[in-house]
């Protein structure tokens, strides 16, 4: 029974270790996000009541802390604002407010708690958290594949172990609501029930379904391809016929393929049955799951019309968010401190066939300690991508077209002197730390 000493239900007091060792944590997620060209973004605690509503479907406004009319509007019983109920809905606002103030592509992270009036429970909190990295400004699945690659960074470093990544695509499943007849009214509801597939049965998932006007035998169809152990075969089958879907199939099959070089096999595959219930989003989806917690330890995905829905620009956007009070129930003891800094290296993308090596070399950049991100404008001439690289502080900016890959070697430019080094790619890691005057760690060689 609780007693008034107590903190209120869903929230927590924490001494002295426990907080050292959540800072603990808080500085590899730093790390790992500046290393990638992250920077910082605070916003308020609270937001406009009308700026959150609508942006988390059906069941996610009903967890929405809402802050009554003060004054003399108090006895109205009205509420005009809320308590933050992620980082994302903040981001929006403040890319629609300063964004001409800017830099594109926008990358920031933010850390700070958030709340939800949901039912408390292992793991699951009324006030918690959140650790968000995002990217505005890029239509590229590049962006999409570096958060996903930061995600996993985070999690390693911090010493997660035996988790896995479950990507699918909004495009995937609107194309799975075509192919299987929904009618257009109920696609909505449909998915908010499918995404309960990881809580219910199968035969429950279809039972509400049917509850929610879908046919009979449409739902268990539905519910059948997409928990069958050959769902991956059954999806991409079905998917033929829907442009949209291929689509989907089309940039889920990137991303992996962008992620190869810098995540282990079996740690990220495509999952049909993944849903992602918040309204918002358009593009690739993915969660983190992990052994010995429920649901989700991080999630995120694409949100190309988010701000626009604020009444701000149009600006593309993909994201992602570290539950961080779940990941802290998996930590060994004595987790690492990280180090902030700067971008230390910028790399080139001179054509779309040579993405995948360039992503591959920022990984290997990073793995030797250094912070790295790869260029994701629409731009390929070489001139404004090296005035990208010296716009983020870079030192060099690697260089690696068709003359580089016939020889093998990437071009590595300082772009204090302007001078350039052809280096062999395998050896990209370990000249990079020596001209940065520390030693790679074992395995950091592209």
């Amino acid at each position: 029974m609780p007693t008034q000493f107590d903190p209120p239900s869903g929230t927590r007091d924490f001494l002295a270790a426990e907080v050292e060792k959540r800072e603990r944590a808080f500085a590899v997620i730093r790390s790992v996000f500046s290393r990638y060209g992250f920077e910082p973004l605070q916003t308020p605690a609270f937001e406009r009541l009308d700026v959150l509503l609508g942006k988390y479907g059906e069941e996610g406004d009903k967890l929405i802390f809402k802050i009554l009319r003060r004054g003399e509007h108090e006895a109205s019983g009205e509420a005009d604002l809320a308590l933050r109920y992620d980082m994302t809905v903040p981001l929006a606002r403040v890319a629609a407010a300063y964004g001409s103030q800017l830099p594109t592509p926008y990358k920031r992270y933010a850390m700070g708690p958030v709340w939800r009036a949901d039912r408390p429970g292992r793991g699951r909190f009324r006030e918690f958290v959140q650790c968000d990295l995002d990217t505005l400004g890029s239509t590229s699945v590049l962006a999409d594949a570096e958060v996903i690659c930061a995600v996993h960074d985070t999690l390693a470093g911090l010493g997660v172990a035996d988790f896995r990544i479950l990507l699918n695509s909004r495009h995937v499943l609107a194309g799975l609501l075509e192919a299987f007849g929904v009618p257009g009214e109920l696609g909505p509801g449909v998915l908010i029930t499918l995404d309960k597939l990881d809580k219910l049965s199968p035969a429950e998932v279809a039972a509400e379904l049917t509850e929610r006007g879908l046919a009979s035998s449409t739902a268990e169809d539905l519910v059948s391809a997409m928990t069958a152990p050959d769902a991956d075969e059954r999806i991409r089958a079905a998917l033929k016929p829907s442009e949209e879907g291929a689509a989907g199939l089309e940039e889920v099959d990137q991303v992996l393929s962008l992620v190869t070089a810098q995540i282990p096999a079996g740690r990220i595959e495509f999952t049909p049955r993944m849903v992602r219930g918040l309204s918002y989003y358009t593009g690739p989806i993915w969660e983190v799951v992990a052994d010995g917690v429920p649901g989700s330890i991080s999630s995120g995905g694409r949100y190309d019309h988010l701000i626009e829905q604020l009444g701000g620009p149009d600006v593309p956007g993909t994201g992602g968010s570290l539950g961080i009070e779940r990941i802290l129930l998996l930590l060994p003891e004595g987790v690492p401190a990280g180090r902030p800094g700067r971008l230390d290296v910028a790399v080139t993308i001179l054509g779309q066939e040579f993405a995948a090596r360039a992503f591959a070399f920022a990984a290997a950049a990073r793995r030797a300690g250094l912070r790295s991100s790869v260029y994701m404008g629409s731009s390929g001439k070489l001139g404004r991508q090296l005035k990208w690289a010296s716009d983020q502080g870079a030192r060099w900016a690697l260089i690696y077209g068709r003359q580089e890959e016939e020889a093998g070697v990437v071009t590595v430019r300082d772009m204090d002197s302007g001078a350039q080094a052809v280096v062999p790619a395998g050896e990209l890691a370990d000249y990079l730390a020596g001209q940065a005057g520390a030693a790679p760690p074992p395995g950091a060689a592209g």
